[in-house]
């Protein structure tokens, strides 16, 4: 049969099959969800060196032992991040108690997988899923279909021990048509998917915006990291470089490009070549451009190798232990291809006196192909920072620490996430590391704090300047409005002034303010008055009736 047709029918019955898991599952308690994503966190952080060799060895790309660290912070990192976060039921309450936030599942998540990062982002998409309650299936990139499905079948199956529903979670590929554009397509479109979970390049990312659901999409990366001349220069190049060599540049917040103060440029280069960074001669980077876009189109050979094999495949040749490639230029721009993302220990080195300058240098790579994703900023001027963070359009700032780990939440305190929003600036509904709050509806339980009506179901405006009844849940009045004392009642006036502050008390209370009620003494002549009967209300008790009231009101202001 038709490879297509079968990858249909493939992504046809898993989402079904998820939506029927989400249906159960939706009403699984906290304790039992995070008991879930504890068994699918300790089952994909046993395999994360097994399943690490295994996405390198079927895509080619980056580091086993890279691999392995990313599959253990999409596992253990994540779930620690993750402790004490409610997902289930009532999940707040205002301080008044006046609101609950009660959280729901959003239901089915269609997820794509970049070949980049296989497992790992399997990991934890998964885990971000179950987390909300949501239903998963995956759709890995057609160069890592083995190992994505190899790590989706380890939580699963950890899953459905641990008690959850069997179909929660999924991935195509696994039937006799593997995985095909229109599987994938099937799987987004499918009326019973809910939500779009998109991380892979740009195509694939607009193809899920273009579906008519709810999606969160994740931006390109040319990521410029610049170094300030109050910069530490000498860990500045130890981040950058650490960064750029990590899976050999696989992630989308890798730093591609340095900026570099003028005062301080050669001081840089030099550290960068004392930790393994190779500065190419202009030869050498003319030869990388050759072969970064060869005939006008991007060379995807070169994603996630080493520098030694990068500078095999132009011409020339470097130590195997070079950690980055790195080229001084002068432009950005399609003219200028070592200025372009290529997810690769490759860097592009400029030079620019002043954050001023660096500051519009930085903003002109992050618009040729970065725009929104992350910026790594090496200083210690709070000035410079801060007017960084107040100009850059970019998402995530990060400051002294590697941009490819920072930006994910390793070296940060920012969410682990493996999947970024760049905000509207980069085309994304969210400018968020995107959490399992991402996948819950958040519903708001409101209860009165400001009646039109009384507990007899008079209007107030009408009413004798009582408040309505008890408010919600015993709850206080709100903060914005005073609350006046009134004197304790009395049946008659005392002559002490108590009775003036009644009239007072009853005149804030129908301006739209609550009076305090206090309890009437028990041998008040108010407690023994004909008049005071079980119908009327003892906040009504007053020493005179409203018509009275109004009348020394009225004649007090003339």
């Amino acid at each position: 049969m038709d490879a297509d047709l079968l990858s249909i029918q493939d992504a046809r019955d898993a989402v079904h099959a998820a939506h029927v898991a989400t249906k159960q599952f939706k009403t699984a308690d906290q304790a039992t969800v995070d008991r879930i994503v504890a068994a699918m966190v300790e089952a994909g952080a046993a395999e994360a060196k097994r399943l690490g060799q295994m996405a390198h060895d079927e895509t080619g790309f980056g580091k086993p032992e890279s691999k392995e660290q990313k599959n253990l912070f999409a596992t253990r990192t994540l779930a620690a991040r993750m402790e004490g976060m409610k997902t289930a039921g009532v999940i707040a309450k205002s301080d008044d108690g006046s609101v609950w936030t009660v959280a729901s599942p959003m239901g089915v998540v269609a997820a794509l997988v970049p070949s980049t990062n296989p497992t790992a982002t399997a990991f934890y998409k998964a885990i971000i899923s179950v987390k909300a309650r949501c239903g998963i299936v995956m759709s890995p990139h057609p160069s890592a279909v083995r190992c994505t499905i190899e790590a989706t079948r380890v939580v699963a199956e950890a899953a459905v021990a641990a008690g959850a529903p069997e179909g929660l979670i999924a991935c195509l590929g696994g039937g006799e048509g593997g995985v095909t554009l229109a599987g994938t397509n099937a799987l987004l479109e499918h009326p019973e998917t809910d939500v779009i979970l998109a991380t892979g390049g740009g195509p694939m990312v607009r193809a899920a915006y273009s579906k008519g659901k709810p999606a969160y999409g994740v931006g390109s990366g040319n990521v410029p990291a610049y170094v300030d001349r109050s910069a530490n220069v000498e860990k500045a190049a130890a981040d950058i470089l650490t960064g750029t060599s990590f899976d050999w540049g696989t992630l989308c917040s890798t730093e591609r490009s340095v900026v570099a103060d003028a005062p301080i440029r050669q001081r840089l280069l030099d550290a960068l070549r004392q930790r393994g960074g190779h500065v190419c001669s202009a030869d050498e980077a003319a030869k990388l451009r050759a072969i970064i876009k060869p005939g006008g189109r991007f060379n995807a050979g070169i994603v996630g190798k080493s520098p030694r094999r990068i500078a095999e495949m132009a011409g020339f040749s470097v130590s195997e232990s070079a950690r980055a490639l790195i080229a001084e230029v002068d432009a950005v721009g399609p003219d200028e291809p070592l200025s372009m993302e290529t997810l690769s220990p490759i860097l592009s080195f400029y030079a620019a006196d002043g954050w001023e300058n660096g500051c519009a240098r930085c903003i002109e790579i992050l618009e040729f192909g970065g725009i929104g994703h992350t910026l790594a900023l090496h200083a210690t001027s709070d000035r410079v920072i801060e007017q960084f963070a107040l100009r850059k359009p970019s998402m995530r700032i990060v400051v002294n620490t590697v941009a490819a780990l920072g930006s994910v939440g390793m070296t940060t305190a920012l969410f682990p996430a493996m999947t970024l929003g760049p905000g509207t600036v980069g085309g994304s509904i969210t400018s968020d590391n995107v959490t399992p709050m991402h996948l819950v509806n958040l519903k708001r339980v409101a209860f009165e704090t400001a009646p039109l009506n009384d507990d007899a179901g008079q209007a107030l405006a009408a009413a004798s300047g009582r408040r309505g009844g008890d408010r919600a849940r015993g709850s206080a009045a709100p903060a914005s409005v005073p609350t006046p004392t009134a004197s304790p009642r009395r049946g008659q006036p005392s002559g002490d002034g108590s009775w003036m502050d009644e009239i007072e008390a009853r005149l804030v209370a129908r301006a739209g303010n609550p009076t305090v009620d206090r309890p009437t003494p028990a041998s008040s002549p108010a407690a023994t008055s004909p008049t005071a009967t079980a119908a009327a209300p003892a906040s009504s008790v007053l020493p005179l009736p409203d018509p009275q009231i109004e009348a020394l009101v009225r004649r007090f202001k003339k």
